[in-house]
């Protein structure tokens, strides 16, 4: 039986993604009996102003501290082709690889009717919008390849078919 407070840490650790009972209580003990004070506090302010500082890029949606993001910003990239992720670790999967110099768009989430998770859930409409200028020649699906992730590309697809760009997909 551990004390209340302890119990709320840990608690709070099993949140996270990943991370069950034993690990959210090796996590909490570790802060509690190697970490000192100070460094606990740090990390305490470092979350804080990440959830006070990072937004969604208005032109992207990818997570940020400036507006637009760096990728989106930078006059390196190519213009004319984005690469439709599902999430923000998706973006740095790829980026990690130096392969693609093109931009993202990241819908933060895929279709699941199932779940109730529809297009009005999901960043589609910022999509279409984006796409509304020409400016884009292709876009890249990569979303997961999961049942929903198959059929987030394939609705998206359709949706961009009458609009003349080149739609492909990613290989897994």
């Amino acid at each position: 039986m551990h004390a209340t407070v302890i119990e709320n840490l840990i608690e709070k650790f099993e949140q996270l993604p990943g991370i069950g009972r034993k690990s959210a209580e090796r996590i909490a003990f570790h802060i509690l009996e190697h970490m000192s004070k100070e460094d606990a506090v740090s990390m305490s302010n470092i979350i804080t102003e990440a959830k006070e500082k990072i937004t969604l890029c208005p032109v992207c949606q990818n997570l940020t501290d400036t507006s637009p993001c760096k990728i989106c910003s930078s006059p390196k990239r190519d213009n004319s082709v984005i690469c439709v992720v599902e999430s923000p670790e998706d973006v740095s999967a790829i980026e990690a690889t130096n392969e693609f110099n093109g931009l993202y768009h990241v819908l933060h989430g895929s279709l699941s009717p199932m779940d109730g998770i529809t297009p009005d859930d999901i960043k589609i409409n910022e999509l279409l919008l984006r796409l509304s200028d020409s400016t884009v020649k292709e876009v890249i699906m990569a979303t997961n390849p999961t049942v929903e992730g198959e059929a987030t590309a394939m609705y998206i697809s359709r949706l961009l078919k009458p609009m003349g760009i080149k739609v492909t997909r990613l290989a897994y």
